[in-house]
Parts: C-alpha cells; structure tokens; sequence
C-alpha cells in the first residue's frame, strides 16, 4: 500500500507531518509512503528507511493561497504533487494538513468525483464522552446542500463506518433543530423524507446539544452548519478545559485537589483529543483524499496515516461507487 503525504503542509511542517510520518511506518508493516515537499526544510528532521521515498518539490500551498487556483498554477507543489500520485496510480490514497480548500479543489479538479455523486462531502470523526466517537458530514466542502445532497453523505458515511469502525448497523441521525419529525426548514424535512426511504439504521432527528452523547454513529448535515459546529465543539471544549485549568490552579487547595484528580482529568482530556481520530476525509472521489487538522502533532499525523491505511485496506471508494451506482439504478426505475 502506497501513501503520498504532503510534508510541507500545516502550522508545525515539516516537522511534525515527519515525526507522524517514521510514527506511521514502525505500526504499519505493510505501508509505503512517498513524502513530498522542499527537500532542504525536511532533511534536518529525515532519516533513511526502506519504506520511505522523498520526493523534492520546488513549491509550497500556503494558507493564504486562492483555493481555487492554487493547485492548478503551483503545479510542483507538495500538494499537487500528492494528487497526481493518486491520479497516476503511483499512490492508493494521499493526506495533506495544509490549506483545505486547496486541498479540496485540488481533488475534484485532480482525482474527480465517483460518478452519480452530486457533491463530495468532508467527514471526520468527532469525539463522544463514551470514547466511541461518532461520524459527521459535510464540514465544509459544500456550504449549501439539497435534500438529496444529504440522503448521500447518509449512504457515504454509514459504508465508512461499517468498513473502517466495522459497526453493523451504523445508527444515522440529521441534525435538526428538535427531535419531531416535522421539525426544521425545507431542507431537513426534505431530506428527512429521503433518508427514511433508504435501507439505512435511520434514528430521525437529532440535536447539536446531543452529539457529544454518541446520540448517533453518523450525523448528517450541510456544509455551512457542519463547520460551524465543528468550530463550537472545538472552541467550547477549549474553553472548558482552559477554565478548569484556571480554577484548579488559583489555591493552594484547588492545586492539591488538582494533583488527586490528575490522572481522571488527564482520562478525560484524552477522550477529547481530536489527535485521536484522525483527519477529515473527502467522501466521493475517485481515491481516498485525507485532510488532516492544520495545527497537528506528529500523533494527529500518525493517526490521519492510519486513517488513510484503513479506507485503502476496506475499499472504501470502491464500495461506496458502488452504492450510490445501487441508488442511482433504484432512482432511474421509481
């Protein structure tokens, strides 16, 4: 198994995506991976190993790049140079921590979509306070959806977590406002109705205030709300934490209760860790597209690898052509 990496991509590269990088080949026996980017910035951190191959590129994606254009003009770029390892075969799947819209760009232009997908979609796994985590999509990639947009990502993630998290019968849940069934605006009622059409573990309904509970295995949503929750459960889990650090530390007596409860707060923070969960992937392209978090450790790297490793080990693209051909073919009869 083949995996291109952008090593010039995220707020700590080259560094960490290295580090996560030699992390990833001592677990994964079976893996090679092909490490782009400006060969002078990573050598200080590079060593030799059988299974790795780096591969020089003259430019870097930058946060401030256009998304848009900035894959198609920087054509020796990390970035695109990963893409077009995918697009050639030279690689199964490729990750990158950079710019995400770039990144996002660069696979529908490069990769393209599975045919019969109307728009990819951005999934990751979001942690939950049993430790299991649920699936959630779309984050971002698109920030207007249709009904059927949705009743896609449903399909797309219930065949992710069924082959990567190997759950059954993946419990799926759209966001909404209330749990009714008539509650939201045309879109959720729309594709509330198409999702209880399908053969899907359809649970209805489910609020923001919830997810955290593992109300659910996979939660669909638009794009432009995805994301905005995304940002709120980082930036409150953030918060919580800093102000918990701030109480424990104000007294002598809060820090000698501080040092009891050590390893219990330590537990729970572990359960929060987005490191743990690996990156965001790109639903219905052609090939396994990872976007990994921008300020990832070498731990989130390894992660986002593993990630990659198992989407290419389960087929993931392939079964998920598949089912939307299966859906495509009962739409075309109805």
């Amino acid at each position: 198994m083949k995996l291109a990496i952008d090593g010039m991509g995220g707020d700590h590269a080259p560094q960490s995506i290295i580090e996560g990088v030699f992390l990833a080949l001592e677990d994964f026996p079976t893996i090679e991976i092909q490490l782009y980017g400006q060969q002078e910035k990573m050598a200080p951190y590079l060593k030799e190993h059988p299974r790795l191959k780096v591969i020089d590129c003259s430019e870097v994606v930058g946060g401030d790049d256009d998304p848009a254009r900035a894959v198609r003009r920087k054509k020796d770029s990390s970035m695109a140079k990963i893409l077009d390892a995918v697009v050639t075969n030279e690689a199964d799947a490729c990750l990158s921590a950079g710019n995400t819209g770039a990144l996002m760009a660069g696979g529908l232009y490069k990769v393209g979509r599975i045919e019969g997908v109307a728009r990819p979609a951005l999934a990751t796994t979001l942690p939950t306070v049993d430790g299991q985590g649920f699936l959630m999509l779309d984050l971002g990639a698109n920030a207007e959806a249709k009904p059927e947009h949705l009743q896609q990502y449903a399909i797309m993630g219930d065949i992710y977590v069924k082959k990567v998290r190997a759950q059954q019968a993946p419990r799926v849940g759209l966001l909404n406002i209330g749990t009714e069934d008539n509650k939201g605006n045309e879109l959720t009622k729309a594709a509330f109705t198409l999702l209880k059409e399908t053969e899907l573990n359809f649970e209805g309904n489910v609020e923001a205030r919830e997810l955290l509970n593992g109300v659910a295995d996979v939660v669909v949503t638009d794009g432009f709300t995805g994301n905005m929750v995304l940002k709120s459960l980082e930036g409150t889990a953030g918060t919580i934490f800093s102000m918990l650090k701030e109480a424990l530390m104000a007294t002598t007596k809060s820090k000698f209760a501080a040092m009891l409860v050590k390893n219990d707060l330590r537990s729970l923070k572990d359960k929060m860790d987005y490191t743990e969960y690996g990156g965001a992937a790109l639903f219905g392209l052609q090939a396994p597209v990872i976007k990994a978090h921008g300020s990832s450790n070498a731990k989130a790297i390894y992660s986002a690898i593993r990630q990659a490793h198992m989407m290419v080990e389960h087929d993931v693209c392939a079964t998920i052509k598949d089912a939307i051909a299966k859906q495509q073919h009962v739409k075309e009869n109805d």
